[in-house]
């Protein structure tokens, strides 16, 4: 993992790093979630061993949870390590952040102490990060809490309560963990904390609720203990009915969700969640009201946004009666669905423009394509498909689409626009991101299927020559800027960085909201426009090209790009380098057909 560098980062690895993350809720006992945590360490974040220490009532620790050698675990598992000798350890070692690291040449900082560890002898390190056998690296856990640090406030971790520590050895790569390693496993370490303090929550509350239904002589004191355990839950909760015509309706929530939700706790009771989850997410609600049941979804706030929860239901039953009501455990994950996304921003986005990278680009590109050729659906099969053929690929103009043209936005270079004229897509899969709105553009995509009843609209392309045959298609338009080295060896990279962001954005500017402009590496850039016919392509480029060549004033000078654009279609049967390389080809004949005037840049 720590071979892999912002903002490259694999989609693999968040997925792996995502997965162990979400599966330290999954846990239905305090055991069972320790040995989790472990287990995540080792799984997801690439260390060959993993201990966790769990804080005893006393304030010792004791080694709770082991992973990656049954040696080791069978050695020092349920062994204790004085508060003292933690203490010591955490305070003098470097900090890594809410890391704290121990490099094997201060070893004198482990002597003298009971804190129980494995390890064997090893070379000195060949070189400056290389892992010795002697290191040490601890990621304290600390118990969640309300709110968040203060600016100038105290530093991490103080003041808070420990839960426990996870000590990690042995990383696969050999080295020591870089920026990203450190912010995972940072990261791993608090939803670690979440995890145990919640299965700590879930086991206490269960036991009241026993006590409630078996003993009515200690019914008051049960009942106090559960409300006291519910309204001060550091995370939502919440207790709804089931069954009969009021079921789902919240009987009672604690602050924690009163406040997530902006809501006062007598408007609460007026609802259930299926009136405050996001329209989208109802699916998945109704999936949960199984005893265990948990999923991820969004709830309504007062001030009509929405937040991401993690929702985990309990029944609570009787003996004779069977189930009662509902229990539902409420945690604020947007932080962590904020994190998720900016990572999968960068791992498909290019750092500097903003735009879709070239591996996002062949995604979204492989998406509309199937290994069937278009020529081979029947005219039958195209019917089936609810007139996608002929209504759904004219890009929603319709007969108009010449005309919005004329009718569009203009430039900041005074050029007319290329206007939608109709609804925009979808967008790229997936939720939209409260936090972000990039204009980035994509498709709605739906899977290829193989009869005639799928969803999938096969591409085709015009027949080609200059006259428009009416048939409308996905336009590949491949761009290559004119005198871009020239500007990069006088001016320097600052300056060719500059053109290109400027670039992309004329480029962004000039297409609809619906269709995908991509940065594939260095000066080329690719286009893609559904809906489009052959003249429309042609029209396209030519209003794409005059809004690269104004002058683009960068440190108080002027610089010209001159653009070459080759048109492509996308069309099933071919893969995704058949379509981008028929359309680098045409370019390429464009370039050379162009004068060489035409080109220069200034």
């Amino acid at each position: 993992m720590e071979t892999e560098s912002e903002p490259y980062v694999r989609l693999s690895t968040l997925r792996q790093l995502h997965q162990v993350v979400a599966d330290l809720n999954t846990a239905r006992s305090l055991a069972d979630t320790l040995q989790t945590v472990a287990d995540g360490v080792v799984a997801g974040l690439n260390y060959e061993l993993a201990c966790v220490n769990l804080v005893r009532p006393d304030g010792d620790l004791v080694v709770a949870a082991f992973a990656g050698s049954s040696a080791a675990e069978a050695l020092i598992t349920g062994r204790v390590g004085s508060r003292a000798s933690w203490d010591r350890r955490l305070s003098m070692a470097t900090a890594w952040g809410e890391l704290r690291f121990i490099p094997h040449t201060e070893g004198w900082v482990l002597m003298e102490d009971d804190v129980p560890q494995w390890h064997t002898d090893g070379p000195a390190p060949r070189f400056e990060d290389e892992w010795h056998p002697h290191d040490r690296l601890y990621a304290p856990m600390y118990a969640p809490r309300l709110g968040s640090a203060r600016p100038g406030g105290p530093p991490p971790g103080s003041g808070r309560e420990l839960l426990g520590v996870i000590s990690v050895d042995r990383p696969r790569n050999g080295r020591h963990p870089g920026p990203w390693g450190q912010e995972a496993l940072q990261m791993y370490a608090s939803q670690s904390a979440i995890a145990i303090s919640n299965a700590r929550l879930r086991s206490n509350m269960q036991r009241a609720l026993v006590r409630l239904e078996r003993e009515q002589q200690a019914l008051r004191a049960s009942e106090e203990s559960f409300r006291q355990a519910f309204e001060y839950a550091p995370s939502g909760m919440a207790i709804a009915e089931m069954g009969g015509d009021q079921h789902g309706r919240l009987l009672r929530t604690n602050d924690a969700l009163c406040r997530l939700l902006g809501r006062p706790a007598a408007a609460m009771r007026r609802y259930s969640f299926a009136d405050l989850v996001h329209p989208e997410d109802i699916g998945t609600l109704l999936r949960t009201s199984a005893e265990g049941g948990r999923a991820e979804l969004r709830l309504g706030r007062r001030d009509g946004t929405y937040v991401w929860v993690s929702l985990r239901n309990s029944v609570v039953a009787d003996a004779a009666d069977g189930p009662r009501f509902l229990l539902t455990h409420v945690e604020d994950i947007e932080e962590r669905k904020r994190h998720e996304l900016q990572l999968a921003h960068r791992a498909s986005h290019d750092a500097l423009t903003g735009l879709p990278n070239s591996a996002e680009l062949r995604s979204r590109l492989s998406a509309r394509l199937c290994e069937r050729p278009a020529a081979h659906v029947s005219a039958d099969q195209a019917a089936g498909y609810g007139g996608a053929y002929e209504s759904g690929r004219d890009g929603g103009y319709g007969t108009g689409y010449e005309p919005a043209y004329d009718q569009g936005h203009a430039d900041q270079s005074g050029h007319a626009g290329y206007d939608s004229g109709g609804p925009a897509g979808p967008g790229h899969p997936g939720y939209e991101s409260p936090y972000e709105h990039e204009h980035d553009h994509g498709f709605g995509f739906e899977p290829a299927g193989a009869g005639p009843y799928d969803h999938h609209v096969h591409m085709v392309a015009p027949s080609g020559g200059d006259i428009d045959d009416g048939t409308k298609g996905l336009a590949v338009l491949f761009c290559d800027l004119d005198g871009f080295k020239s500007i990069n060896d006088r001016f320097g990279h600052h300056t060719g960085d500059a053109v290109l962001i400027e670039v992309a954005r004329r480029l962004t500017t000039g297409v609809r909201d619906g269709d995908t402009v991509a940065r594939l590496g260095g000066d080329e850039f690719v286009v893609l426009a559904d809906g489009l016919g052959a003249a429309d392509a042609a029209d396209l480029a030519v209003r794409l090209r005059n809004a690269i060549i104004p002058p683009i004033r960068v440190d108080g000078r002027a610089v010209r790009v001159g653009a070459s654009f080759g048109i492509g279609w996308a069309e099933c049967g071919m893969t995704v380098e058949e379509v981008l390389n028929s359309a680098d080809q045409r370019m390429y004949v464009e370039k050379r057909s162009r004068a060489k005037v035409h080109r220069r840049a200034g």
